[in-house]
């Protein structure tokens, strides 16, 4: 269920409600409100109390799906942690208040509840600029836009147009290619996330083309987007017409570390332009990957297992894990065990930076985490665009999100690395050092 199913006061009380399976308009006691119409009293309490079970069901299943991650001391990682403070959800009956949940990740994997009713910092805003990108990269349709945004910015969508609409997506288009000319030659990044993203558009010349998005650390330990284009996510010259532009905008270096995944043409691309950075490998795709080649049965098992590695506190008791995992699996499942090995280095490179950063490291949650509600592993789509208005569209989505990133912790620990210090097992080598003196003493 997302929030543009809720477009009518029909969609309430007739039969085209569509909701998450189980879930039924509750029966309610009728009142009157400050004399308000009772029908009316009734469908917005309906759908406040629909909303608020479709929320419970998100959060449930994302609890499920991280069931079997424990901590060190062999409790569920990712739990509940109460609630954000009650907010409004604009629906076409009215404002109807709901609460929620949030998650505790005390696995240091940076596990999130966003509920895909709408993503955060849609929600936070009652601008088109925030609704509008997000709709069409759901696959929304021009003809049904004007009554999805009713139903997220309210009064803003009752004189939507089409020629509005292709008004805005002309204008975000040509913000987007001012900001592809900007100056980066005094642009430094820590850090890079990167990722190949499938939404619910396609390009008209290319139906296969997708996002090529990279996320960057600053010295300040700000989170920024650095480039978004286009092209096949495997492909090594896609990626480089990336990076190339990148350079053509006066960016030097590339970033001391680079997190993504292994499927990407982005590594070969990485290595011809900025040789010097290192690579970490995503741990959420990675665990993917070996799931794949591995029977249903011993899936919770198995990420368990792999959870053992990367939460490991050193390198060498990560190697201890990933040699027991290599014990349990080769045998009966090579491939899986193969899956793994190949990139052993990659898996294991945030060991040689601050502990701090640890959680920012392992995964590319940056990007899934702005991406989730609109991206796609089929190429089945539902709208055709211009590669100008894809980007644009992209662009808008990404900067409305980037409003409510945080820095990145261990902030002071970013002048230590760019000043060259060595870090082994998230310490500066010398205080390693001493702490291993003092043990051993």
């Amino acid at each position: 269920m997302t929030a543009f199913e809720f477009v009518s006061m029909n969609s309430f009380v007739g039969t085209n409600l569509r909701c998450p399976s189980g879930l039924n308009l509750p029966a309610t006691p009728v009142q009157i409100i400050d004399g308000e119409d009772r029908t009316v009293t009734l469908i917005r309490r309906g759908a406040r109390e629909l909303i608020q079970k479709a929320i419970e069901v998100e959060v449930q299943e994302l609890l499920a799906e991280y069931g079997n991650v424990k901590t060190l001391h062999g409790h569920r990682a990712v739990v509940r942690n109460g609630y954000l403070p009650a907010r409004e959800v604009l629906t076409s009956v009215g404002n109807v208040e709901v609460k929620v949940p949030k998650v505790r990740d005390r696995s240091g994997a940076g596990v999130k509840f966003n509920s895909a009713l709408v993503p955060p910092f849609v929600r936070r805003s009652p601008r088109m600029s925030a609704a509008l990108p997000w709709l069409y990269l759901k696959g929304i349709s021009t003809g049904d836009m004007r009554e999805a945004l009713a139903v997220l910015v309210g009064e803003q969508a009752k004189g939507l147009s089409a020629n509005v609409v292709s008004r805005l997506k002309a204008e975000w288009a040509a913000e987007y290619a001012g900001w592809m000319k900007r100056d980066l030659s005094s642009q430094r990044y820590v850090y890079w996330w990167t990722d190949g993203i499938h939404t619910g558009l396609r390009q008209e010349d290319d139906a296969k083309a997708c996002l090529l998005v990279i996320i960057g650390v600053t010295p300040d330990g700000r989170k920024e987007l650095v480039t978004i284009g286009d092209g096949l996510r495997e492909s090594k010259e896609s990626w480089l017409d990336v990076l190339r532009d990148l350079v053509a905008q006066g960016l030097a270096s590339g970033p001391l570390l680079a997190v993504g995944d292994g499927a990407l043409g982005f590594w070969a691309a990485l290595d011809e332009v900025f040789p010097e950075t290192r690579r970490q490998r995503c741990w959420v795709h990675k665990t993917g990957n070996v799931l794949n080649a591995l029977p249903k049965s011993l899936h919770a098992k198995a990420k368990a297992d792999l959870h053992e590695i990367w939460m490991a506190p050193t390198r060498a008791q990560a190697v201890a894990a990933f040699d027991q995992f290599l014990k349990t699996y080769r045998a009966k499942y090579p491939k899986a065990a193969d899956k793994l090995t190949r990139d052993r280095d990659a898996l294991l490179a945030f060991y040689d930076f601050p502990a701090e950063h640890w959680i920012h490291l392992r995964t590319t949650n940056p990007i899934e985490s702005t991406f989730a509600t609109v991206r796609h592993r089929t190429t089945r789509t539902k709208n055709c665009v211009s590669r100008n208005t894809f980007l644009g569209l992209a662009f808008k989505l990404v900067q409305e999100a980037e409003k409510s990133w945080r820095r990145i912790r261990g902030v002071e620990r970013i002048d230590e690395l760019l000043a060259g210090t060595v870090f082994k097992d998230g310490v500066p080598a010398l205080e390693n050092d001493d702490q291993q003196q003092q043990l051993a003493a």
